[in-house]
């Protein structure tokens, strides 16, 4: 089977990329089980989605991708429910292998996205209070009413974890850094913003070792790492924020990545945003993007990466 244009990964990115490409009449091959088999991208695990545009009320993270998905077969797209276990990018077309399905294609737009970094903490797992006062995206929740006037607990020592505490204090009656250490990994600007901040306190050398609640997060418990003394607090909400690793380890270095694992978009591509250092292959969403990850910024850069494509097969075609 060979096929135009094939995207691997599924989510904003991975979907609304596969809405244009198929308008477009590439007729689209999008493997969506990427990551264990879950479809639909982080959103899949998120309750309620407030600042996606379109949705004044708010919907939760499951509808939202499962209309992305509907209106993607709407227009003809060819969703595979399975993995993609290794791609070929050294001859053209390309080879991609799914855990089921290989097929050749003229073009590729990898969405695959990127996981939030979680610590095994008692009480934050999935069927736990995961997604029910704990979550790994200030930007995207912090402002959920469950949240409000209340304490809030950031996990993290970095930039990452300062940009989430200073965002938090909008909403927060108090926001706690929680820090292994005894200083900051922030960049001093940082550091400097959030030790300053009248809303945030760091709690140094401390770890949370459990976050309880029944319906939500309750209250937490905080180990002294030094003294190795525990305390409960009441706690509205768990923010990690230790970073998050990009979902490109199937690549196996066959196209130019940032140290960081995020993949390297071709800098100076006048004719495209998107062009990663392979001719022909596309990036879209959070597998590059390490600094908005946003539903809507990654719905953005799925049609940018599916326009891209287009051209560059409209220019090879003449």
């Amino acid at each position: 089977m060979k096929k135009k244009v094939v995207i691997i990964g599924s989510g904003p990115a991975g979907y609304t990329a596969a809405i244009y490409a198929a308008r477009a009449h590439l007729e689209p091959l999008l493997y969506e089980g990427f990551l264990s088999g879950v479809a639909g991208g982080q959103l899949m695990t998120t309750t309620d989605v407030e600042n996606y545009p379109g949705f004044p009320k708010g919907i939760t993270g499951p509808d939202l991708m499962t209309a992305f998905r509907e209106q993607a077969k709407r227009f003809g797209t060819v969703v595979l429910g399975e993995d993609v276990e290794k791609v070929d990018f050294s001859t053209h077309p390309f080879k991609i292998y799914g855990k089921k399905t290989s097929v050749d294609t003229e073009s590729v737009i990898i969405a695959t996205g990127a996981t939030a970094k979680r610590l095994d903490i008692k009480g934050t797992a999935d069927g736990e209070l995961w997604q029910k006062g704990v979550t790994a995206c200030a930007v995207c929740d912090g402002a959920m009413p469950i949240f409000r006037d209340k304490e809030l607990f950031v996990i993290g020592g970095g930039d990452t974890a300062m940009e989430e505490a200073l965002f938090l204090t909008k909403y927060a009656s108090k926001v706690y850094v929680v820090h292994r250490r005894d200083q900051l990994r922030a960049s001093k600007i940082m550091a400097d913003q959030a030790l300053k901040h009248s809303k945030i306190e760091v709690l140094w050398d401390s770890a949370v070792t459990a976050v309880e609640g029944k319906e939500s997060v309750e209250s937490v418990v905080i180990k002294n790492l030094k003294t190795e003394k525990t305390e409960k607090r009441a706690a509205g909400g768990v923010f990690f924020a230790i970073g998050h690793t990009p979902n490109t380890a199937f690549l196996k270095g066959q196209i130019a990545l940032e140290e960081s694992g995020y993949i390297r978009l071709k800098a100076g591509d006048k004719t495209s945003s998107t062009a990663t250092s392979v001719e022909g292959v596309f990036a879209a969403g959070d597998v590059y993007d390490h600094k908005y990850r946003q539903a809507v910024t990654a719905a953005g850069s799925g049609c940018m990466a599916a326009l891209d494509a287009e051209r560059w097969l409209a220019a090879r075609h003449g």
